[in-house]
């Protein structure tokens, strides 16, 4: 039964992904395409939790982890930059 339930959480999440892509493909904004972005990364943990449920290792658990870790840095940087035109003051 986890195995379905698995299978359907991992379509939702790349159907997520894909309906995120579209965003920042088609978006009017540049703001909407950084949220679009950070969007990408939570969907794209949760898809790293979901393989690591599945594979039953933990190498998709300490990935997730760090691409968190660099999805918030960069949404970050990215937000500065357009507010203020360079990252290092």
């Amino acid at each position: 039964m986890i195995t379905y339930a698995l299978m359907f959480a991992i379509g939702c999440y790349a159907l997520a992904l894909l309906f995120n892509l579209y965003r920042v493909v088609k978006s009017p904004g540049v703001t909407d395409r950084i949220l679009a972005l950070d969007t990408m990364a939570v969907n794209a943990i949760g898809l790293f939790v979901c393989f690591g449920i599945w594979e039953g290792t933990a190498i998709f658990f300490e990935a997730s982890i760090l691409y968190a870790m660099v999805g918030f840095v960069s949404t970050v940087a990215y937000a500065k930059f357009l507010l203020r035109g360079d990252l290092i003051e």
